[in-house]
């Protein structure tokens, strides 16, 4: 039973990389559309990062006002002679260093997923300007006028929706997976 499966779906594949081949400017729209997806996605995630950055800065902020209180009081308990007071503020203000190079040290991790973002984001839009060009450079084939009343013909071994307002849950599936498959092939091409 598999393997029929298989079969099935090899041969779909062929047909649909036939099918691309024959029609470049619709594997172009797909790449189009996914490069779209992949700015939206690319765009909301630069969004996240500065709001996370400036979240970090604030706390590193908070956490050096922190520090300073805590000198001053070093400094206060010193200058009265409360050495008891003097060493816990020491350890206070020891501890919150660290916090504070743990901070310095998440938000320099965020600065470099910033940049490489951008740089990543920089790259999408670069391609799709590639890829718009390229459209404009592919000949479109004429398409055929679709028949007066598309109704399934089993014998013909294509499927036709009864009605243009009907979902098609096989095209459905194979914008998923043209998308992924465009996505991929990106994404190798981006880490070259």
């Amino acid at each position: 039973m598999m393997n029929v499966f298989e079969d099935v779906s090899r041969f779909l594949e062929k047909q649909l990389e036939e099918f691309l081949r024959a029609h470049p400017h619709l594997e172009l729209q797909v790449l189009v559309d996914n490069l779209r997806e992949q700015d939206v996605k690319t765009t909301k995630l630069l969004a996240e990062l500065e709001a996370e950055e400036k979240r970090q800065q604030d706390a590193i902020l908070a956490t050096a006002n922190e520090i300073q209180r805590w000198h001053e009081r070093i400094k206060k308990a010193e200058a009265a002679g409360r050495q008891d007071l003097a060493t816990a503020a020491k350890a206070r203000e020891a501890s919150l260093l660290s916090q504070g190079n743990q901070q310095w040290g998440q938000m320099e991790v965020t600065k470099a997923r910033l940049q490489q973002t951008q740089s990543l984001l920089e790259k999408i839009r670069v391609r799709q300007q590639e890829v718009q060009e390229k459209i404009r450079q592919t000949p479109r084939k004429p398409q055929p006028s679709p028949a007066p009343s598309q109704t399934s013909d089993p014998s013909s071994g294509w499927y036709h929706k009864v009605s243009l307002g009907d979902p098609d849950p096989l095209d459905e599936q194979f914008r998923t997976w043209e998308r992924e498959a465009e996505l991929e092939a990106l994404k190798r091409q981006m880490g070259r």
